[in-house]
């Protein structure tokens, strides 16, 4: 076997210069019996056979085109308009790379800029980053922030961030003098009363989720005055969609807001194709990672958009240089971007109104039957909910996949003493039929 073109020219010429009679001589140091004699590729087919035969494959899947699914926990299904992809998918867009030359990139820069000014809306804070990769890198991201806005190296975490959240908190913090103090929950939620004792004055930031992993939503303003009089900081992982019609965090007093930006427009993609968000106040906007897109003029007058605050990237701060987000997931904020500008405030609000609806019609309905309770009864949630059953889960799953019907999500996986809890996502693509079936089905079980 010769691993090298036989008509490249220059092959001898190469093996003489490195001393070897034949390529293979260069694969020497792998045994014998690990090489390939014969690579199995088969004879090309046609574009028509070809596409037929992913088809084929892709039809082994268990989509959400052909059935209900009821799966949240960090990835949720939305309808997304067509205007969406329509004006998103234009060839004048398709990068998520940043945008250097403002000359020649007039156009992606005013959609990162405007997207920014969305962010800032919605979050309720003064400034906003050109998008991180996803919520997980997003709230990692911000710790960090945190510890270098501060000088502190406590990092407090609310036990109702996303499992996989923190685990990327971890692997970020790693290899760091970072300590990542847990804070345990009561009741599914913060206790701020019991917070402010957990916080010491070595503590950077307290992160907390809301809605949190349970779909419960957290008193923020009462967590905000709890870290405030620590003189840490508040990181706020947010559902963007949630902020429809609950108070902002910087409202309620967060530093730092962060999230998965999946939500706005984005496919739920196989827990892939997203991006995260970060807005943060003011005074820490030396200290943000990743790129800004400004608002200017030019020598005319005329409007025009440039990255900005360039001294913090590495090429000139080094070693006080922020994180290096060299490629933002521009694209995918871009969906966000056109989602968000379709919808509007009023419509924006009238969404996050039928998520809650739908999600409170689910939880009443279930929790009538037997066998199936509430774990946090008295707790206002969005979108998610978690239930305990005395029926074995995998007859339940069983049951719902015969009706068509992905999920729910088994909170066991993350939470060990939780493996009799199911947590159940109902967004606006649910209609009361749906639900209702998903009643009936799990009556049956």
């Amino acid at each position: 076997m010769d691993f090298l073109p036989s008509n490249d020219r220059s092959k001898e010429e190469m093996l003489k210069k490195i001393g070897v009679k034949e390529s293979l001589e260069l694969f020497s140091q792998i045994p014998e019996k690990s090489r390939i004699k014969k690579l199995n590729i088969p004879d090309g087919i046609s574009e028509q056979a070809l596409a037929a035969e992913f088809e084929q494959l892709a039809s082994k899947n268990t989509s959400t085109g052909q059935n209900k699914s009821y799966l949240g926990a960090g990835i949720y299904e939305h309808f997304i308009p067509a205007v969406v992809p329509q004006l998103a998918g234009r060839s004048e867009f398709v990068t998520a790379y940043t945008p250097y030359q403002p000359e020649a990139s007039q156009g992606t820069l005013q959609t990162i800029f405007e997207y920014q000014s969305m962010i800032c809306g919605l979050t309720g804070l003064d400034v906003s980053n050109a998008s991180l990769y996803d919520g997980a890198s997003a709230t990692a991201e911000a710790a960090l922030m945190a510890i270098r806005t501060t000088g502190k190296t406590r990092i407090c975490v609310s036990k109702g961030l996303h499992p996989e959240y923190a685990q990327v908190l971890s692997t970020y913090l790693q290899g760091t003098e970072t300590e990542i103090s847990d804070f345990e929950l009561n009741a599914g939620s913060v206790d701020p009363a019991s917070l402010k004792a957990k916080l010491n004055e070595n503590t950077a930031a307290f992160i907390i989720q809301s809605p949190n992993f349970f779909g419960i939503i957290e008193d923020l303003s009462a967590v905000a005055d709890a870290v405030k009089s620590s003189g840490a900081l508040l990181i706020v992982v947010c559902n963007p969609i949630s902020l429809g019609l609950l108070k902002s965090p910087g409202e309620a007093g967060a530093d730092i807001a962060v999230g998965e930006g999946q939500v706005l427009g984005n496919r739920q993609g196989l827990g892939g194709f997203s991006f995260g968000f970060m807005a943060c106040k003011k005074e820490f906007l030396w200290k943000m990672p990743g790129r800004i897109a400004g608002q200017t003029t030019d020598t005319k007058g005329r409007r025009g958009f440039v990255l900005t605050i360039q001294s913090r990237e590495q090429h000139i701060r080094r070693e006080k240089a922020t994180s290096n987000i060299c490629t933002n997931a521009a694209l995918n904020a871009l969906f966000a971007c056109v989602y968000l500008s379709g919808w509007g405030p009023e419509g924006f609000r009238r969404l996050a109104e039928i998520n809650i609806q739908n999600s409170r019609y689910a939880f009443e309905n279930i929790t009538k039957i037997n066998g199936f309770t509430p774990v946090f009864p008295d707790k206002p949630f969005f979108n998610e909910f978690a239930i305990k059953t005395t029926k074995k889960i995998p007859e339940i799953r069983k049951k719902l996949a015969s009706n068509g019907i992905i999920g729910p999500f088994e909170l066991g996986d993350f939470h060990p003493e939780m493996k009799d809890c199911l947590l159940f996502c109902v967004t606006e693509t649910k209609t009361k039929k749906d639900i209702d079936k998903l009643v009936e089905a799990l009556k049956s079980v």
